[in-house]
């Protein structure tokens, strides 16, 4: 893999599979101790919100896998947390469900990450000069510590996610604007609370003063939270991998034959991170508004190509890590199965579970007023034909014995102390508003 830090172990060989190389703190970017603190802060803070009533936290939630537990999202309008969120009611409720699953955060600090989100809208690049492809293209400020980073800016910007309607807040009449006009605006947010100020006066030697603070001091601090707070790489399959050839059952091994066999997995799902960093497509069920292009006719998403504007792309998405994912459900770019051993199936034979898909196989809120939108591409004969034309994976054969085999291998995944985080959740936050 050509990664710092990873060798690969004596029992990777041991029953002749090609293994990974192993995981380790030398895998990840380095991480400022005192901007943690401050990253950690921030990411459970509404303050970042525009309407200061939703943060980071509340759809990326460490109690559930660091995702929020529902196949789409409940963002600006909702109430409560998770599996519990409510679309709210009257004037604030909710006005469209987030388009695509919420993605797990483990591992993201890690040196081989090249793209972030589902269609790996934020990557490295020169196009712009300033280093990344992202939505802001030469809009992005500069000095930004790496992808996570500048991932972290994106959220404030969406509507739907956490800036809010442009009639509600300063924040997202900006952001119909120009995206880049937002990020001030939460910058001087941050800086006129003292105790902000002064932990980022003492954690950054450019920041003599709180004017000095800009968003790429706060972006760099989430992200520095992130990649320390959700590094995870003491599973038992680590375990294993580490020589500990009764780390896992015989089941787990069973699976882990097939996983890195038979069953083919690891044709996308390789490396230290069980993920190529590539784009496939899977044929899931389309639902819910879709990621949507703002010239196109119909709601439906594409993927890949809504980035790259490349009909090759079209509904291809990022091959997501494995690891912790019995924590992360539901899975796909949507959501569309709400069970682990459901994807799977629909991994071996993906045009049957097409065809034969419905929606219970969701955790979707009940949302009245947008249930009449919900699964208007689904029905749509000519949109199940484009997406079902796609495809990147072949058929495979597998009993349900050997389906409950990989099944518990990718169990065998979940880290342990890892998984509750390191700082965990602050019991305040400067701004005063309450957590989540």
């Amino acid at each position: 893999m050509g990664l710092a830090g990873v060798t690969q172990t004596a029992s990777a060989q041991s029953d002749g599979l090609d293994l990974p190389p192993a995981l380790t703190a030398d895998s990840f970017h380095p991480v400022d101790p005192a901007r943690v603190r401050i990253g950690q802060l921030l990411f459970f803070d509404p303050i970042l919100s525009g309407n200061r009533n939703i943060s980071c936290a509340t759809c990326h939630n460490p109690n559930h896998g660091t995702t929020d537990g529902l196949s789409l999202g409940i963002g600006e309008g909702g109430k409560g947390v998770s599996i519990n969120r409510t679309p709210g009611t009257g004037a604030d409720r909710i006005k469209k469900r987030i388009p695509r699953n919420a993605p797990a955060l483990w591992n993201l600090g890690a040196l081989e990450i090249r793209q972030m989100f589902h269609d790996g809208r934020v990557t490295h690049s020169s196009d712009y000069d300033n280093d990344f492809a992202t939505p802001a293209q030469e809009w992005l400020p500069e000095g930004l510590s790496g992808l996570l980073a500048v991932q972290a800016l994106f959220p404030m910007t969406a509507q739907f996610e956490m800036a809010g309607d442009p009639a509600e807040n300063q924040v997202a009449g900006a952001a119909y604007s120009r995206i880049d006009e937002v990020w001030p605006i939460i910058a001087k947010r941050i800086r006129v609370i003292p105790a902000y100020s002064d932990l980022f006066i003492q954690a950054y030697d450019d920041v003599d003063d709180p004017l000095d603070i800009t968003i790429t001091h706060v972006a760099n601090a989430l992200a520095d939270f992130q990649n320390f707070e959700f590094q995870s790489y003491d599973s038992r399959f680590d375990g294993y991998l580490g020589g500990d050839l009764n780390a896992l059952n015989d089941s787990e091994k069973e699976g882990m034959a097939l996983f890195f066999g038979k069953a083919g997995c690891a044709g996308c799902h390789s490396g230290p991170l069980l993920t190529d960093h590539d784009f496939h497509a899977l044929m899931l069920p389309h639902f819910g508004p879709g990621r949507t292009r703002i010239w196109d006719t119909i709601v439906r998403d594409v993927g890949r190509m809504s980035f790259t504007d490349r009909l090759e792309d079209a509904y291809r998405f990022r091959t997501p890590s494995l690891r912790n994912v019995a924590l992360t459900g539901p899975y796909g770019h949507n959501g569309a199965y709400a069970s682990l051993e459901a994807m799977v199936r629909h991994h071996l034979n993906p045009r049957e579970s097409f065809e034969t898909w419905t929606p219970d196989n969701l955790i979707l809120p009940e949302v009245p007023w947008l249930a009449h939108a919900d699964f208007l591409a689904f029905e749509d004969r000519l949109e199940r034909a484009r997406l079902s034309a796609q495809l990147d994976i072949e058929p495979k054969n597998l009993s349900d014995e050997e389906i409950d085999q990989l099944v518990s291998f990718l169990g065998a995944l979940t880290g342990e102390a890892s998984t509750q985080g390191r700082l965990g959740r602050p019991s305040a936050v400067p701004s005063g508003l309450p957590i989540d």
